[in-house]
């Protein structure tokens, strides 16, 4: 068995482990770096130290113990495994620990070391663990056969753990027979114990992949045609369920959306290499996960880890930080032809090798890098909403969550309701704090999942969702999305959310951001309340940001950076509230923790709050940045003098407001000036039909107008509107129009009779500027 194993051509793995020899050598060619750390790391293999889950050098012994925690010391029971509860710290310490080294994914690192240097050792490690596990863990006894989706993920590590040392005199024909035998169990246990009821999410679909791994490259199994056609026919119909129309994961979490992405990726390759059926359905859910993906990396490359982030991967094939999910763009932009999955990848992957082979390189590096269609996205199926300036390293990106709590008992959601993420110019400041823990201790796994950890609202020091147990809620708030509207100038974003509906006396959260691209957001939270409960407005900055308090309502984030150093200017109005800083805590990747500054301002009172907070990045270290409210009526009116000159903001919403030179009924409009005191060169309006600057009409609309902006370019004034009736506009002193938009108004130069619907052009005019629309 083990000599046809070793000389087969069918069925086909990935392509990589048909040519050995120019895999290494692509390895050496364009990592050079690479194989002295996986030498590293495969020596403290060799030797019982392993880097897991945050940790590093952890020492499991020698020979290696497979049952006990070495964080804790805890060693889990030898008796059956549905006796263990494995959520109680007393009875298996750090549960995920021990499940995360019996996955075996390090044979991966073994198989690299042994392909990099031919050295038997790392093949005679394989073996003996392999060995060794089998005696320690017989079928259904012990923590290691707790999880249908931990047996899946041992199946496929042991499967590439054969194909890297199939040639090795190591892999013995009694070792390889016995290793089949126990592959054969590992299939048997997930189809009998999937968790078809229980966890209906990626452990079903990773369980699905484990036998579909099993029942396509073993076919000389007794079950592998049932396991090949059950395990692939679970991913299509489950595929359905967790992937939304738009793209996004069902759960709520981006770091299983990554793991979903990854089970499509491998499925889609082995489909294509064995002509497996329907595999048109998983390219058609791989590609709506990729482009999701794509459009949620920042500008700095990495993703936010919105929700629960376990820390761990189908398989490790690469390097990259737990955050950086890059290298499935690239494995995905060399399968699938797509440019602008290169442009947002960047640069090749290892992983792309071990699965497409060196051709996958060279194919992804031949496709031409194209920046994706538009900037800013919506994705309303899972409430993700993206505000981006550009796709350049230096682009500045907002992330809000406006989406459902999760689904099914929401166990990997976080109360982070409205919350956002922030990358200023290519430098992430504000980020979701991670996950840290699932298990112990519980105040931890509790704090990382509260609303006051993440950058958004709390009412009465509550949070907007109340757990219940690790995987479970007491209470979940749900949010709507009033409004989304991107623009080539402005985007904006409102939300609401019920989460306090629930107090005594009862509080609603809504919030709007606005964010003028390339210069500043505003984010204005307003709680509808009859009570005096304390509002708090949060913001949990990365590590390595600076933080310093100037006043009760002023602060200044800093980072320094070997190109560009930074200055955030944060400003706070509301209720005369104080605004103070904490160290806490951020974590990057499950079990790691880094100390990181938070910010969190509070308004306390009676009756209804509002919160009106401005981020304005610095064009250098020298700008001064000033921000100041000024009196109002029937609203609230603010200055910000910097480099760009003077804006003023007036947001209203109930009515005629006025303030500062400004009037009008929408719910907000901002007017720049050059020079302070000078006439506009700009301005912007959402959800109002009028506005006026010291009198002067710069506004007038038949029906309230959603969005509406124009900006003063030269002799130009570019318009853009979203209206449905005609509005007149000023020129703002310009001699050309050029609109722009998505509706079919009618724009009108205010003082004269030229008239042209967006989409179309009008003639000139001896009395009006001729009006080009675009």
């Amino acid at each position: 068995m083990l000599q046809r194993f070793r000389t087969r051509s069918t069925p086909r793995f990935f392509v990589a482990f048909d040519e050995p020899g120019d895999v290494v050598a692509a390895l050496r060619s364009r990592w050079p770096e690479l194989e002295g750390r996986v030498l590293e790391r495969a020596e403290r293999i060799c030797q019982g130290q392993f880097d897991l889950l945050g940790r590093s050098r952890l020492d499991f012994g020698t020979p290696v113990d497979w049952h006990r925690d070495p964080v804790s010391g805890v060693r889990s029971p030898r008796v059956h495994w549905s006796r263990i509860d494995h959520l109680n710290p007393t009875v298996a310490g750090e549960y995920k620990l021990i499940w995360e080294l019996n996955r075996h994914q390090y044979f991966v690192t073994l198989g690299k070391a042994y392909w990099y240097t031919g050295d038997e050792r790392y093949a005679a490690t394989f073996v003996a663990h392999l060995m060794a596990w089998m005696d320690a863990n017989p079928p259904k006894c012990g923590i290691n056969w707790a999880s249908s989706l931990e047996v899946a993920f041992r199946a496929i590590s042991w499967i590439w753990g054969l194909y890297f040392f199939r040639t090795s005199p190591s892999l013995s024909a009694p070792a390889y027979l016995r290793t089949l035998k126990f592959l054969f169990l590992h299939g048997r246990h997930i189809e009998t114990y999937l968790s078809t009821y229980f966890s209906p999410n990626t452990h079903l679909t990773g369980e699905a992949m484990g036998l579909l791994y099993l029942g396509t490259l073993f076919p000389e199994l007794r079950e592998a045609a049932r396991w090949r056609r059950v395990g692939w026919s679970i991913l299509v119909q489950a595929l359905d369920k967790h992937v939304r129309p738009d793209g996004s994961y069902f759960e709520q979490s981006t770091y299983y959306h990554r793991y979903t992405t990854d089970f499509c990726l491998h499925a889609a390759i082995l489909g294509q290499l064995n002509a497996l059926p329907e595999k048109a359905a998983i390219d058609a859910k791989l590609r709506a996960l990729l482009t999701h993906l794509m459009h949620l990396t920042q500008p700095d490359g990495r993703t936010p880890l919105v929700g629960d982030d376990d820390g761990g991967r189908l398989l490790v094939l690469d390097e990259r930080p737990p955050n950086d999910f890059r290298a499935a763009l690239a494995t995905g932009a060399a399968l699938l032809k797509r440019p602008d999955y290169r442009f947002v990848a960047g640069e090749a992957a290892e992983e792309t090798v071990w699965l497409l082979g060196p051709a996958g390189v060279r194919a992804f590096e031949a496709l031409e890098s194209v920046p994706p269609t538009g900037t800013s996205q919506a994705f309303p199926d899972g409430g993700y909403y993206v505000m981006r300036d550009g796709w350049e390293r230096d682009a500045s990106s907002l992330l809000i969550d406006g989406g459902p709590h999760g689904v099914l008992n929401c166990g990997h959601a976080h109360a982070d309701a409205l919350g956002c993420t922030l990358v200023v110019r290519g430098r992430a400041v504000l980020v979701d704090p991670g996950t840290y823990t699932y298990t112990s201790p519980g105040e931890l796994r509790d704090h990382f999942r509260s609303s006051a950890a993440h950058s958004t609202v709390t009412v009465a020091r509550q949070s907007s969702s109340i757990p219940g147990g690790p995987f479970s809620w007491r209470h979940v708030g749900h949010n709507d999305v009033v409004a989304w509207r991107p623009g080539a100038r402005c985007d904006y974003f409102e939300g609401a959310q019920d989460g306090y509906a629930r107090l005594t006396p009862p509080a609603l959260h809504s919030r709007a951001v606005l964010f003028v691209k390339g210069d500043y957001w505003i984010v204005r939270d307003r709680i509808r309340t009859d009570g005096d409960h304390e509002v708090e407005v949060h913001l949990q900055f990365a590590p390595g940001i600076a933080l310093e308090i100037v006043s009760p309502n002023r602060a200044v984030a800093s980072w320094s950076s070997d190109a560009h150093p930074g200055t955030l200017e944060i400003g706070v109005f509301g209720h005369e509230g104080v605004m103070r800083a904490g160290e806490g805590c951020v974590s990057s990747s499950y079990g790691a923790l880094s100390p990181a500054y938070r910010c969190v301002f509070t308004a306390r009172g009676r009756g209804p709050r509002e919160v009106v907070s401005f981020l304005v990045p610095r064009s250098d270290s020298r700008e001064v940045i000033d921000i100041q409210e000024r009196p109002a009526r029937n609203g609230r009116a603010f200055v910000i003098v910097g480099g760009q000159g003077e804006d003023v903001v007036l947001v209203g919403g109930s009515g005629e407001a006025a303030g500062e030179d400004l009037s009008s009924d929408a719910d907000w409009v901002g007017v720049r000036s050059p020079q302070r005191g000078g006439p506009p060169r700009e301005f912007v309006m959402l959800h109002g039909r009028r506005l006026r600057w010291r009198g002067r009409s710069l506004v007038q609309a038949d029906a309230p107008v959603p969005y509406v902006s124009a900006r003063r370019q030269g002799m130009d004034l570019y318009v853009e509107v979203d209206a449905p009736g005609s509005c007149d506009v000023d020129l703002l002193g310009a001699e050309r129009i050029v609109v722009s938009g998505e509706s079919t108004t009618a724009v009108r130069v205010a003082g004269s009779g030229i008239v042209a619907p967006v989409g179309s052009g009008a003639p000139a005019s001896e009395v009006a500027p001729p009006l080009e629309v675009s």
